[in-house]
């Protein structure tokens, strides 16, 4: 098996030109519409940008991969529609969808686009990935991020279809495509807007020397003096659990640490693992130049056999923690 493929966010024209020349093999992006699941205001492409971003990408042996990864709402097929139209006709390297529907739309009118399947689409076992390949040719599966090593493994070795796995950046402790909490909070849809825990539905309150996050109407989280005060996801937020008092918030959902699977790279080889993917759409061009040129450069000296450098990205993660998460789970 060959080299991994490093695949890279770009939230806008500025980071996926860090993210090309800190050496991506492949940035991905989205239009700044409802079709893809990082919809938020100043992030994305217009179709002039994408076009000018394939060139720049291309000249440069860079691919470029369209995530058109949200549900298209009923009645309203349009949007995403033209997405895959436009994707196909400037000459992106694959899409990245979800939706059944759109899946069969891409392959029935642009047989030659690469088809990849979107984390949003949650295939996490061998028989969903061979119907998605069987029933509309998809070379890649993008694996949601809940699966072990082994099952990786096991899943890689009865499916004849390309994965790719996230090594670093947030996690999403649901199964992806299938999580309501922003819904429920703010109205909007992850999977039909494209957006969790919008900005303006958050709101930041002092409370003497404590620092309340609200997310729609609901308290997210409270924080003391001097503690750093994260963004609003339902996710990540501290409540009181049934029986306990308000004295006693926890994390129950997930603590807010950043995913870091540097250090599993020989066990993601030997799983035949093919492309590792950085997230992060939602970063700045500091963040997505400083962490692509890490991951290049581990990788570099991992293909060649010589030790892995240490790699400084303790700034880089959120709340000062990195985890293996479920790759390493032992009791999976």
């Amino acid at each position: 098996m060959g080299s991994f493929e490093l695949i890279c966010p770009a939230g806008n024209p500025a980071a996926l030109r860090a993210a090309v020349d800190a050496g991506a093999d492949a940035v991905y992006l989205g239009f700044r519409d409802e079709t893809n699941a990082r919809n938020f205001p100043g992030l994305n492409f217009s179709r002039p940008e994408l076009a000018e971003a394939i060139a720049y990408a291309h000249a440069r042996s860079v691919q470029v991969f369209v995530a058109i990864n949200t549900y298209p709402q009923a009645g309203n097929l349009a949007p995403w529609q033209r997405a895959v139209d436009d994707a196909a006709r400037l000459k992106a390297d694959a899409v990245i969808l979800a939706d059944l529907g759109l899946l069969a739309y891409a392959a029935k009118h642009h047989p030659e686009l690469r088809l990849h399947l979107s984390v949003q689409a949650s295939a996490a076992n061998a028989e969903a990935i061979r119907l998605y390949r069987e029933a509309f040719g998809v070379r890649r599966v993008v694996l949601p991020r809940v699966l072990t090593v082994p099952e990786i493994a096991r899943l890689n070795a009865e499916v004849d279809v390309e994965t790719e796995v996230f090594v670093f950046g947030g996690l999403c402790p649901m199964a992806e495509g299938r999580c309501s909490l922003s819904s429920y909070a703010t109205g909007l849809s992850p999977n039909k807007q494209g957006v969790c825990s919008p900005a303006s539905h958050v709101r930041y309150e002092p409370r003497g020397e404590a620092l309340a996050s609200r997310l729609g109407g609901f308290t997210i989280n409270v924080f003391g003096a001097g503690e750093p005060a994260g963004y609003p996801t339902l996710c990540k937020g501290r409540f009181v659990p049934g029986g306990g008092t308000s004295s006693d918030p926890a994390y129950l959902f997930e603590e807010p640490t950043s995913l870091n699977a540097l250090a599993l790279l020989p066990e993601l080889k030997a799983a035949k693992v093919c492309a590792l993917k950085i997230e992060g759409r939602q970063r700045g061009k500091a963040y997505i130049a400083a962490v692509v040129g890490a991951y290049r450069r581990a990788l570099d000296a991992f293909e060649r056999g010589l030790p892995v450098p240490a790699l400084d990205l303790e700034a880089m993660v959120e709340g000062g923690a990195q985890t293996t998460g479920a790759y390493t789970r032992a009791w999976r």
